[in-house]
């Protein structure tokens, strides 16, 4: 009798394994939903690579980007209307005394087609190039709106916020590098990933935006890409706490370092 039922029980337990696999861990579930973010243009080139991957990655979520600047970014993200808000600065006291947390997931050179006597470009106190010992040449000098991260970034490095005397103020980092490739002795400011070799990226200080210098705190101009959130990560649904696991793996770290930023340690 005890044998008879020992079998029957092994069966038992063979029937169940065709159907679950005895002792198995239950597989682990696709994610499925939506993650939105919005904010700033000078994260677009990285924001598209992290988002094609991610979403490869997980078949079953709808990754939606926003390019409207850092400000408008990090408004909807108090407003409830993104999950992340993108910025290209750091964000200030008063936003995240409204809940916001800065999660630092990369570090940007701000690239200057510049040379000595920056500031007093930005300022309007130098407007020909050869005061400079260039060609003589008006200085063209193009900035990005207000309310944009690279600007606030810029400006508040060079302490020339609220000072500087532009001639146009785009709305893209793609709008600026265009314009200062386009026209005869302009000057403008972008991100480190999307200079190409359409313009002349100058030193400042003889220190050039190498992932070196900006490391050591050499080269001045450099800045943070802050994905924000409301509250802390560990906080968020499953899907935002799953994009940041993979921003910080290591396919992640290789999208960041592929699209020219730098790993902050």
């Amino acid at each position: 009798m005890k044998k008879k039922l020992l079998a029957v029980l092994a069966a038992a337990c063979m029937m169940t394994a065709a159907f679950t696999g005895c002792g198995s861990e239950p597989a682990e579930e696709e994610l499925q939903g939506n993650l939105t973010l919005a904010g700033s243009t000078s994260m677009e080139k990285y924001c598209e690579a992290l988002s094609e991957s991610f979403m490869a990655a997980n078949p079953g979520v709808t990754v939606t980007v926003e390019y409207t600047g850092s400000g408008a970014g990090l408004e909807s993200l108090a407003a409830g209307s993104v999950d992340i808000g993108n910025s290209s600065r750091a964000l200030t006291d008063e936003e995240k005394s409204g809940g916001e947390v800065e999660n630092i997931v990369a570090l940007d050179g701000i690239a200057d087609v510049t040379a000595e006597g920056l500031a007093k470009i930005y300022k309007g106190e130098v407007a020909n190039w050869n005061e400079l010992g260039g060609e003589d040449q008006p200085i063209v000098v193009i900035g990005r709106e207000a309310g944009s991260g690279t600007r606030d970034a810029f400006e508040e490095l060079l302490e020339v916020q609220d000072n500087c005397a532009y001639a146009q103020e785009l709305d893209s980092t793609g709008a600026v590098l265009a314009k200062v490739a386009s026209t005869p002795g302009a000057i403008g400011y972008v991100s480190l990933d999307v200079v190409d070799d359409t313009v002349n990226a100058l030193t400042i200080d003889g220190v050039e935006a190498s992932e070196e210098q900006i490391l050591e705190g050499n080269y001045i101009l450099q800045r943070p890409f802050v994905m924000a959130t409301k509250g802390e990560i560990s906080q968020q649904n499953d899907i935002v706490k799953a994009w940041f696991d993979y921003v910080g793996s290591d396919e992640g770290k290789e999208i960041t370092k592929k699209v020219g930023l730098i790993i902050p340690q």
